[in-house]
């Protein structure tokens, strides 16, 4: 072989060395980040965090001890009745005897909605004095029926509350009770009214952690944010940070890619970005929500190698989450004023 055969062969090599350390590099470099191996004690723990599960069903979470999500007593502190004047339509349904609350139950309607919204009766318990849902065992000495006048879905209107009319009055001569609904056209408007404010005081917000080199595997991010307080839920590819109260809703949620989370190898799925979200007036002033927000994005970004952006891939810089956070402020105090405070029973009906 000559020497320039030789020097040809020996170039060759070296190019050929460089192309495969590259290979190995770029594939090491779009290998999704894996979580850590963890101890015993600590899987257990995280195990025990997805046992606590939070449910995620898109609209407000029941109260513990509810028996109807809308309206059910809770058991949190919350001592109102489940029928409130301030957000529903309420129709008294007078008795003239008493009546068993195997009866009342036999006589309530199949579903709990009038067109989109929840739709309630109560009983007043002859022997606590105190309005409750029909309890088997029970004797009640009068009934209340309310339908909800606005929601997330929009005002109630002409046909939900005729809806609400006949399954009241259907209720009302199961039980040979006598009602008085209120005008049609005042409850409307107060409908109307009350979605109006509601529009204009709703506020969810959402915290975008996109990764700058390396993505990440379902996993990592698991792992990551179990770290800082966040549990699995039972939808794959969302977790929650917990209330202080249980039972109430999470005060944080993050969600990454469903078909990432649910891949054959889901080790092999890279995930480049994860939302964080605050649903404001589902969550009570005091567990501090948009603060914590704040918080946990940057230590996940610092921990992932991530950045914190808004919806439209925009950086959120500190003078913007200063302006956010004085305006959430100022909507908190507008909620106290009108008696529907964040994370109150009424709010997480109201803006649920």
């Amino acid at each position: 072989m000559s020497t320039l055969q030789m020097s040809l062969a020996m170039a060759g090599g070296v190019v050929l060395a460089a192309i495969v350390a590259h290979s190995a590099w770029t594939s090491r470099r779009n290998t999704p980040k894996q979580a850590e191996p963890v101890a015993e004690d600590e899987a257990a723990a995280a195990g025990a965090a997805e046992r606590r599960e939070p449910g995620f069903d898109g609209e407000a979470l029941p109260v513990v001890g509810a028996t109807d999500p809308a309206f059910g007593h809770a058991t949190t502190g919350e001592r109102r009745p489940g029928l409130d004047p301030l957000i529903d339509v309420i129709a008294p349904l007078a008795l003239d005897h008493l009546v068993s609350g195997d009866a009342a139950l036999a006589a309530l309607p199949k579903t709990r909605r009038a067109g989109s919204k929840p739709f309630a009766i109560e009983g007043l318990n002859d022997a606590t004095s105190q309005w409750e849902m029909p309890v088997a065992g029970q004797r009640y000495r009068a009934f209340q029926a309310g339908v909800q006048l606005a929601n997330r879905t929009g005002p109630l209107n002409d046909i939900e509350y005729s809806e609400f009319v006949m399954k009241t009055q259907a209720f009302a001569d199961a039980l040979n009770a006598s009602t008085d609904f209120p005008d049609m056209r005042h409850e409307v408007a107060r409908a109307r009214e009350l979605d109006q404010f509601a529009s204009d005081h709703d506020a969810q917000l959402a915290f975008v952690l996109r990764a700058r080199a390396a993505a990440w595997s379902p996993g990592y991010v698991q792992q990551n944010a179990a770290r800082l307080g966040f549990a699995a839920g039972a939808i794959p590819g969302r977790m929650a940070l917990p209330a202080a109260t249980p039972g109430l809703p999470p005060v944080l949620t993050l969600s990454f890619d469903t078909q990432a989370a649910l891949a054959d190898d889901p080790a092999q799925s890279a995930i480049r970005d994860v939302v964080l979200s605050l649903d404001v007036a589902q969550v009570q002033r005091e567990e501090r929500a948009f603060a914590r927000l704040r918080e946990i994005s940057a230590a996940l970004a610092q921990t992932m190698d991530g950045v914190v952006a808004d919806q439209n891939g925009r950086p959120l810089r500190e003078e913007a989450m200063d302006t956010i956070g004085a305006d959430l402020e100022k909507l908190y105090d507008t909620l106290d004023a009108r008696d529907l405070s964040a994370g109150s029973l009424q709010a997480r009906r109201l803006f649920g």
